[in-house]
């Protein structure tokens, strides 16, 4: 039965390119149907107007629905896009450098919980109904908006309409080039936002982050545990030593039901390299599972970078420890990680880049293999290349650098000399720049003063705070 609804769901959610070919396809009817058309109320005048709605599948991203609403009596418009998939497990952020007028070009999807900022402009747009658009039609659509009116707040209000007359200037120059390079950031809670990749795009201009969400993020999207139940794992006795080669289970909450569930952990001992941590949930409630690895020990005083020339099929079978703050880079691929990508991962070199091929593969291409045919024909054939490289790195047909740069040095890659050096392996500790040391909190931790005038002042602000409470 899954198996029947999920082919069910794909022949709903065509791309528009096989959309377009089945209606080609179709003998004997006039009129091919692609939108379903339904008789609906127009807000604005209260009179029946037409909504149109096509399920489809974006390419790099899932299935949405694309909805058009016209009166032909008002004459009011308007569209909206609304996703078609669930809730997602974690949050996500994306960040875009733009550098370009090519980068303007590139599609966004914005959902009804994603908040959008302009960095440098200073400009957030609150979540509001979703959009499939363009970097430039997202700009566009928000200078539009603050023009209107502005010859009545002229005469009504000149200051206001100065500032805002700045702010539209800025926003011009930023649409015609003029204000090159300037950040795009979306962050959704749901999951369910997106801006478009492109094969070859260097480390740091295009970003994605996925985040656990707060409990109150989960209670804004409505994901609260409404079943009353108060299951889950007993209380951890903190008297428990956690000993190697045995599995310790804790309670937790499932980030995608908020329903309790439990979380697994097992030490580790990796020769030659320290102790991690392997951590698993599994919610039974929704059927959530994630697996995590996790290094311990304390903050070494400066990162690594390792360095691996994969020559052979031995070399894909090293086991490899990729950290959360890892960065991977192959050159000969063209393949470039950022810190924060996979997450830790403990698997072998194969494995990796199996991993990296399947998940970036799905996104990209149909479930049938096909490519999207909205994609330009220059990108497809980068895309192709930059798999094709993938799957002959991974059957081992060419040699290629794997470089893991990692600022907390928390990351491995098996010897296979140990305990003597291995000629294909460098491993060299540098210094973390200022920063990697703000974005890992380094920068912000105090290390000393923790029993001296520091403790002293913390008391009397403690002090302080409850005498003002009693004094209420």
């Amino acid at each position: 039965m899954p198996h029947a609804e999920e082919e069910k769901k794909d022949d709903m959610f065509r791309p528009i390119g096989e959309a377009v070919e089945a209606v080609g396809d179709e003998s004997g009817n006039d009129e091919p149907q692609v939108m379903d058309n339904i008789e609906s109320l127009c807000m604005n005048c209260h009179e029946q107007g037409n909504t149109r709605l096509l399920l489809t599948r974006i390419p790099f991203f899932r299935e949405v629905v694309l909805m058009s609403f016209e009166c032909p009596h008002c004459f009011f418009k308007n569209c909206e896009i609304q996703s078609a998939s669930e809730i997602q497990e974690r949050g996500c952020s994306y960040t875009l450098r733009v550098n370009s007028k090519e980068d303007m070009d590139r599609q966004v999807v914005k959902s009804e919980t994603c908040v959008s900022r302009f960095t440098e402009l200073g400009l957030e747009i609150p979540a509001q109904r979703g959009q499939l658009t363009t970097i430039e039609g997202l700009l566009t659509t928000v200078l539009d908006d603050l023009s209107a009116g502005q010859d009545q707040r002229k005469e009504q209000q000149p200051e206001a309409w100065a500032q805002i007359e700045q702010f539209l200037s800025k926003g011009r120059d930023m649409l015609e080039g003029r204000a090159f390079p300037f950040t795009l950031v979306i962050d959704d809670l749901a999951g369910n936002s997106w801006i478009e990749p492109r094969p070859g795009d260097p480390r740091g201009k295009w970003e994605r982050k996925d985040y656990e969400r707060t409990k109150e993020q989960n209670e804004h999207l409505g994901l609260t545990d409404t079943s009353g139940e108060a299951g889950g794992a007993q209380p951890i006795d903190n008297n428990d030593p956690i000993r190697p080669d045995e599995i310790h289970t804790f309670p937790a909450t499932c980030p995608s039901c908020v329903r309790p569930c439990n979380t697994h952990m097992k030490l580790v001992e990796i020769p030659h390299f320290k102790e991690v941590v392997i951590m698993s949930t599994v919610c039974d409630s929704c059927g959530y599972k994630s697996n995590e690895v996790k290094t311990g020990g304390a903050v070494p005083s400066k990162g690594r970078i390792i360095t691996l020339q994969v020559e052979d099929e031995e070399d894909l079978k090293r086991d490899i420890l990729k950290s959360e703050t890892c960065g991977l880079k192959c050159p000969e691929l063209n393949l470039d990680l950022t810190p924060g990508t996979l997450g830790g991962r403990f698997t072998t070199i194969e494995g990796l880049l199996a991993q990296v091929h399947d998940e970036l593969h799905q996104r990209i291409f149909a479930d049938k293999g096909e490519i999207s045919d909205s994609i330009e024909a220059a990108t497809r054939d980068n895309w192709e290349k930059f798999f094709q490289g993938l799957r002959d790195a991974k059957d081992g047909k060419m040699k290629f650098t794997c470089i893991l740069d990692d600022p907390l040095a928390a990351s491995y890659v098996q010897n296979l000399c140990a305990p003597d050096p291995d000629p294909q392996l460098t491993i060299e500790d540098v210094e973390r720049t200022k920063e990697q040391e703000e974005d890992l909190g380094i920068s912000d931790m105090v290390t000393e003063g923790y029993e001296g005038p520091e403790a002293e002042r913390v008391k009397a602000e403690k002090a302080a705070m409850e005498a003002a409470s009693e004094g209420r």
